[in-house]
C-alpha cells in the first residue's frame, strides 16, 4: 500500500482500500501516514481516503468527522480520469455524505472501466447555483436511508437542471426501504416477502405491557425477526420466539426504531439455508454470490463456504447455469422488480420458497458486489463478476448516448 507523502497526493479511493482490507492488510500504517499528511496540507482528497481507512478500522464516528472536514473544503471530486483527453463517457455521481452504506458502492463496479468519473456530494444544504458540473450521464448513488432524505430531495431538485440521462431517480430509490419494498412487491405473483412493519421502541413496550394488542403487523405470530432501522449486513438482526425474548432484545438495544417481520423458514430439504445476491442491470439479472449455511442468517463469504468445497461447487454450478435456471424460473418476478421500482440498477438478497416463489429479503441500491474474494478458493467468481462490471459499464455508455430516459425493453437473458 502506497503511503501518503509530501508529493502531490494521488487519491486511492474505495475500491483500492476495500481490496486491501478484504485481503487482510493492516491499514494502520497508511492511516497514520494520511493523518500526518493531512496535518501538513489542506487536502480534501487525502481526508476522504483517511475517512475510508478509519471506517474500515471500525472507527465510524471519527471517519464521519474526517469526511465532513473534507466536504467543508470541497464537494466535487474527480475520482477517475480516462486514459485520454476525450473520454468515452463523463459520469457524474451524486452522493450523500455518510458511511459506506449511504451510497451505491459504484467504485467496485467501475474498477476496471476507462471513463471519467466526478462525484458531487449533496446534502440538504447543498447549493449549485450554476447547475451540475459537465457530464454525459448522471448516477444517483445516495441510498434510501433516513439520513439521506434531505439529500435526495435536493438531488431531485438539481436533476431538473440536466437534460442528460439520469440513472436511479430518487423516486425509484424511495421504493427500496423495507416497508416500501413490501408495499410495492409483496403482492406480486411469483414474489414472496415477509410483511415488514416499522415500529418504535414505545410501540413495542406498549405491546409487551398489554397496553396495545395491535402492532399493525399481519400474521404477527412468533417467531419474529427484528432489526434496528438503518442496520445492514445482519447487524442487530435476531429471531425472537416469545414476548420475553422480544423484551430482552429491546432492553439490550439503544435504538429508537425497529423493523419487525415474521420469520420465514427458507431451509431446503437438506436443512441448509441458501441465500442469493442478485443485481438487476436494466432488465438483466446477474448472480453475484450464493451463500449456503446451517444458520438462517447467511453471510458471505464465511467459514462454512470456505470449509465445504461442495458448497462452493454448488455456487460455481449455479453461476454457470444461472441464466437458464434461476433467472428463467423467476423471469416475471425479476421483471416486476425493475418495472415497479423504476430503477436502472438495484440489488436484492433472496431465496426460493418451497412452492417455487422468489423470496425477497430486501432490495437496495447500496449492496456491495465485488471480485475481492480469495481467488484460490473462489476462482469461478472472477469471470462472473467481470460480466457484472462490463454490463454496468455498458449501461452507462448506452445511457450517455441518449438525452432522456428510454422505456426499458431489454429482456432477461435466455441464451
Amino acid at each position: 500500500m502506497t503511503e501518503a507523502t509530501d508529493q502531490a497526493y494521488q487519491s486511492l479511493g474505495l475500491s483500492v482500500l476495500l481490496r486491501a482490507a478484504t485481503a487482510g492488510n493492516d491499514l494502520t500504517p497508511l492511516g497514520v501516514s494520511l493523518l500526518e499528511y493531512a496535518q501538513r496540507h489542506d487536502d480534501p482528497d487525502a481526508l476522504l481516503d483517511l475517512s475510508l481507512v478509519l471506517e474500515m478500522k471500525y472507527e465510524k464516528p471519527a471517519a464521519l468527522a474526517v469526511q465532513w472536514q473534507a466536504l467543508q473544503m470541497r464537494r466535487l471530486y474527480r475520482i477517475r480520469s480516462a486514459s485520454n483527453e476525450n473520454p468515452s463517457l463523463k459520469l457524474l455521481v451524486l452522493k450523500a455524505p455518510g458511511d459506506l452504506m449511504a451510497n451505491t458502492p459504484f467504485e467496485c463496479l467501475l474498477e476496471y472501466a476507462d471513463l471519467q468519473v466526478d462525484v458531487l456530494y449533496v446534502d440538504g444544504h447543498t447549493t449549485q447555483e450554476r447547475g451540475l458540473p459537465e457530464h454525459d450521464v448522471v448516477l444517483v448513488a445516495a441510498c434510501a436511508l433516513d439520513e439521506n432524505a434531505a439529500a435526495l430531495v435536493r438531488i431531485a431538485a438539481l436533476l431538473r437542471t440536466t437534460e442528460k440521462r439520469v440513472l436511479n431517480l430518487p423516486d425509484g430509490i424511495a421504493h427500496t426501504t423495507r416497508e416500501a419494498a413490501y408495499a410495492l412487491l409483496g403482492g406480486v405473483p411469483g414474489i414472496y416477502m415477509a410483511p415488514t412493519t416499522r415500529v418504535s421502541r414505545a410501540q413495542i413496550l406498549n405491546l409487551l405491557a398489554g397496553r396495545s394488542d395491535n402492532l399493525c403487523l399481519p400474521d404477527a405470530n412468533y417467531p419474529l425477526i427484528i432489526r434496528p432501522v438503518g442496520s445492514h449486513a445482519g447487524e442487530g438482526l435476531e429471531r425472537v420466539s416469545s414476548a420475553a425474548e422480544l423484551a430482552n432484545y429491546v432492553e439490550r438495544s439503544a435504538v429508537a426504531e425497529f423493523y419487525l417481520a415474521p420469520f420465514i423458514d427458507y431451509s431446503g430439504a437438506d436443512g441448509l439455508f441458501r441465500k442469493y445476491r442478485v443485481v438487476m442491470i436494466g432488465m438483466t439479472p446477474f448472480l453475484c454470490h450464493m451463500g449456503i449455511s446451517e444458520h438462517w442468517i447467511v453471510h458471505y463469504p464465511y467459514a462454512e463456504m470456505i470449509a465445504h468445497p461442495e458448497r462452493r461447487g454448488e455456487e460455481e454450478s449455479l453461476m454457470a447455469n444461472f441464466d437458464t435456471t434461476f433467472a428463467m424460473r423467476h423471469r416475471e418476478a425479476l421483471r416486476a422488480v425493475v418495472e415497479l421500482t423504476g430503477l436502472d440498477y438495484v440489488g436484492f438478497d433472496c431465496a426460493e420458497t418451497e412452492d417455487g416463489r422468489l423470496l425477497i429479503f430486501e432490495i437496495a441500491t447500496g449492496m456491495v458486489v465485488h471480485d475481492m474474494d480469495d481467488a484460490a478458493l473462489f476462482p469461478y467468481k472472477f469471470p462472473q463478476m467481470r460480466r457484472v462490471f462490463s454490463a454496468f459499464h455498458q449501461m452507462l455508455l448506452a445511457a450517455g448516448t441518449v438525452r432522456t430516459a428510454p422505456t426499458i425493453t431489454q429482456e432477461c437473458r435466455s441464451e
